[in-house]
């Protein structure tokens, strides 16, 4: 069989295949979807298109959807974020069409958008928003004949509210990220412990006695900070929302301005999913050496062009890392372009977290298929039974055991006149 599909060297499908095997053993969630669905074929007769970043658990997740009937294809969500031995594993071994090679341009990125979406899905699934961007641009006869999508991430969810909230968004689209099997682990642990990775892997720096600076303290900065503090490191956050600062100062993390902030970091990390975070403000007075990475899904947050306008060369001086040299005979690294350094520079999250992420992936496309009919053109979140059952299926493989409510206790809580 001839699986439609532009991968780098489909001779690299077989180390492919060995990751991705390694990566399963880490999922036992989506294990235990996969059977069922396998089974009672959910998915039957749905097309999807999927654009994210392709690694082996992303290949886990397309294997399960693949498994409870659907009709399944695999584009890049990040140019730089592909692992090459699994889209040619998917495409070889696993006959699934993907349409991804780390490191392609702009125009080759959206070729392979449009690719998926000439299967004619039914169901998007995304991870930061390009495919319903392109949906909703350049293709809008095709709205018509999408039942739902998912979404990923944060930035992602931005984009599909701000749509929502101007009354163009064609289709009901569950935000994944929302979740909290989501958003409380993967978010936290995954991108804190694999935002290190990519930094320590592409500069081979210590961390203990550096000064780092954190910026944004969503669930994704909560984690970045408390792993950087756990390697030694002295953690300042800056944030714009005064809560999330308060939170940062109580959790006992410096916390200041971003103009201030520059002038004392070692090692800077954006996560904020937001535009020039760091700026020509921000580079004036950053140290000699500081190392600049971005932990967000779009490479906006670091303002490269004012950057590069401001030195006087550039050069790329390790594998990830580029040296721009300003006036004053400083240097200031940046690690990945300015991408997502957990991709780019290393390889994502942990497989046994990203088996939540990806197991609401899998039930929430089950969930469209069933209740799509029902549903408004809005951003909802994962129901709530389905959060609840990743979370018990989690703790489930996990060998923990949980209490239940008593019919005492469980009447006490629907009663309002038991007082003291």
């Amino acid at each position: 069989m001839t699986v439609e599909g532009d991968v780098r060297d489909q001779g690299l499908a077989e180390e492919g295949r060995l990751r991705v095997e390694w990566a399963d053993r880490q999922m036992p969630v989506l294990q235990r979807i996969r059977e069922r669905f396998e089974k009672e074929q959910p998915l039957e007769g749905i097309t999807i298109a999927a654009c994210l970043h392709v690694t082996t658990e992303t290949a886990n997740l397309m294997r399960t959807l693949k498994a409870g009937g659907a009709d399944v294809a695999l584009c890049a969500s990040n140019p730089l974020s592909t692992q090459d031995p699994t889209a040619a594993a998917l495409v070889a071994t696993y006959e699934i069409p993907t349409y991804a090679i780390r490191g392609v341009d702009d125009d080759l990125y959206y070729k392979h958008i449009n690719a998926v979406l000439d299967r004619r899905p039914m169901i998007s699934m995304d991870d930061g928003g390009d495919l319903v961007f392109t949906l909703h641009s350049k293709r809008t006869e095709q709205l018509a004949e999408i039942i739902g999508g998912t979404e990923e991430t944060t930035t992602g969810v931005i984009r599909l509210k701000a749509m929502e909230a101007k009354g163009v968004l064609g289709y009901p689209v569950v935000s994944i990220n929302d979740a909290d099997t989501k958003h409380l682990f993967d978010n936290r642990y995954g991108t804190g412990q694999s935002a290190m990775d990519g930094i320590i892997r592409s500069t081979n720096v210590l961390i203990a006695g550096k000064t780092v600076v954190v910026c944004g303290y969503g669930q994704c900065g909560r984690g970045v900070a408390n792993r950087f503090r756990g390697l030694g490191a002295s953690v300042i956050v800056t944030e714009i929302d005064p809560t999330r600062a308060l939170e940062a100062a109580m959790d006992g993390f410096r916390v200041m301005s971003g103009h201030e902030a520059a002038r004392h970091g070692d090692i800077f990390i954006t996560v904020t999913g937001n535009k020039h975070v760091l700026r020509d403000v921000h580079f004036e007075v950053m140290k000699d050496g500081a190392i600049l990475a971005n932990a967000g899904h779009f490479d906006i947050e670091i303002d490269l062009r004012s950057l590069r306008a401001m030195s006087s060369s550039q050069r790329e001086v390790r594998h990830e890392v580029t040296e721009f040299a300003l006036e004053g005979d400083r240097k200031i690294y940046v690690l990945s372009e300015g991408r997502l350094v957990n991709l780019a520079a290393a390889e994502g999250h942990p497989a046994s977290v990203m088996d939540m992420s990806f197991a609401n992936q899998s039930l929430s496309c089950e969930w469209l298929a069933k209740n799509h009919a029902s549903l408004e053109k809005s951003v909802y979140p994962v129901p709530e039974d389905i959060d609840k059952e990743v979370a018990r299926l989690k703790l489930d493989t996990m060998g923990v055991r949980i209490d239940e409510l008593t019919k005492e206790q469980s009447a006490y809580l629907e009663e309002w006149q038991e007082g003291t």
